[in-house]
């Protein structure tokens, strides 16, 4: 893994646009619904961020990605929404997935507005409240007036702990800059979090289908 990181690194030192790029596709493709359910954003925007510290990318430029991209998916996925009022939640794609649908809408019904703010931390919902929020009739100067915050707070909070992490593995643990172990431990440590939570929510996906939970068995 370490010397497919290295050549990666070597790459985005040469070409920063491109990740930049990658970053406002990354999370904008996981606002949109559907694709934002499958599409692993916050993992690219966790790792990428461990870039930072050692100059391959900029600060500013890693937020501003992260926010135009989101705020560009959420926002057109409410305006879809609002456009077409409840249609869309039946249409296809979103059809597909009447569960994930009927989840997303108990959610809106539940928390009202904090939910476009909350959605924005929890996947695969943050995929379907936006629309779901147009759909059901939340007006437009409300919806941004919340997401807006929530995109903000979500940017942050996806960018800042590599930067830190990796900041402090060199400042405070020794770890020499040039052999970038820092960028290597803490890329390696997000995706190894996020096939454990792919895994932890395959396996419950599984039990809710067959009725199973864990520690039961036959009667």
């Amino acid at each position: 893994m370490t010397s497919f990181l290295d050549p990666v690194i070597a790459f985005v030192s040469a070409h920063p646009w491109l990740a930049y790029l990658t970053l406002f596709l990354a999370a904008l493709l996981e606002a949109i619904p559907v694709v934002g359910a499958l599409v692993p954003g916050s993992t690219i925007i966790l790792a990428l961020s461990a870039l930072v510290p050692g100059g391959e990318m900029k600060l500013w430029g890693v937020l501003a990605a992260a926010i135009a991209g989101a705020m560009l998916g959420d926002g057109s996925a409410f305006w879809a929404g609002h456009r077409s009022q409840r249609e869309i939640l039946g249409a296809w794609p979103m059809s597909r997935y009447p569960g994930v649908m009927a989840q997303s809408e108990a959610f809106f019904r539940r928390w009202g507005t904090l939910a476009v703010f909350f959605a924005r931390f929890v996947p695969p919902i943050r995929a379907f409240v936006p629309v779901t929020a147009g759909a059901l009739g939340m007006s437009p100067p409300l919806f941004f007036g919340v997401n807006i915050p929530a995109v903000l707070a979500w940017a942050c909070a996806h960018v800042l702990p590599g930067v830190l992490a990796v900041s402090a593995l060199h400042e405070y643990a020794g770890l020499p800059h040039h052999q970038h172990i820092g960028k290597h431990l803490w890329i390696l440590a997000v995706f190894a979090a996020a096939i454990i939570a792919l895994g932890v929510w395959t396996l419950r996906r599984r039990q809710a289908r067959t009725g199973l939970r864990p520690g039961a068995g036959p009667t």
